[in-house]
């Protein structure tokens, strides 16, 4: 009798486990062989909601907590280094399960679905965001920004934009992060 009880709770441990990996979200596309090239840099963004800031590693702390992980193949991985997004040649931003993130240029940001940017950084750092209506409005200055890296902080407002954007439709408080859905925290 016991031995059956034992075999019982193990069938269903394993359908448990099985189960969940069948749910879990299927990685980005070219995950493997990675994207856009990228250029990483110390970078600091410093806008009304904290700072970002952007480290030569590829690392990204928000607030001063790590958040997500950027590769110079275009990879976004979760503070845990679970696949996220990637940034692809085109600048198509496609998350796990073929999300679609926007596009991402190497100045401005377009959110999912829409061909008009709703963000640019400038040459400068000045971070403007576009109203559908097309009032302007700022988002802070980064530095450090220079040449190739430009393109980089473009991506990471992308994300930081699609984080406070997800979290004011659902009545969340802002915690950025990155992982399973549009990220951990989203």
């Amino acid at each position: 009798m016991r031995y059956g009880c034992a075999v019982r709770s193990s069938i269903w441990l394993t359908f448990i486990a099985v189960s969940l990996g069948a749910c879990s979200p299927s990685q980005p596309p070219r995950w493997a062989e990675g994207g856009a090239p990228l250029a990483l840099a110390e970078a600091r963004w410093e806008r009304g909601g904290g700072a970002v800031e952007l480290r030569a590693d590829g690392r990204v702390w928000i607030d001063g907590d790590l958040t997500f992980i950027i590769d110079r193949v275009g990879r976004i991985a979760s503070d845990d280094y679970d696949a996220y997004a990637v940034l692809l040649p085109d600048g198509q931003l496609v998350g796990t399960d073929d999300l679609s993130l926007g596009r991402v240029g190497v100045s401005n940001a377009s959110p999912p679905g829409a061909v008009q940017a709703w963000l640019s950084v400038a040459p400068d750092g000045n971070v403007t965001y576009y109203d559908t209506d097309g009032e302007r409005s700022a988002g802070g200055t980064w530095r450090g920004c220079n040449g190739p890296v430009l393109r980089t902080c473009t991506l990471v407002t992308q994300l930081v934009a699609i984080a406070s954007y997800r979290a004011a439709r659902s009545g969340v408080g802002i915690g950025v992060g990155v992982g399973v859905g549009v990220g951990v925290g989203f």
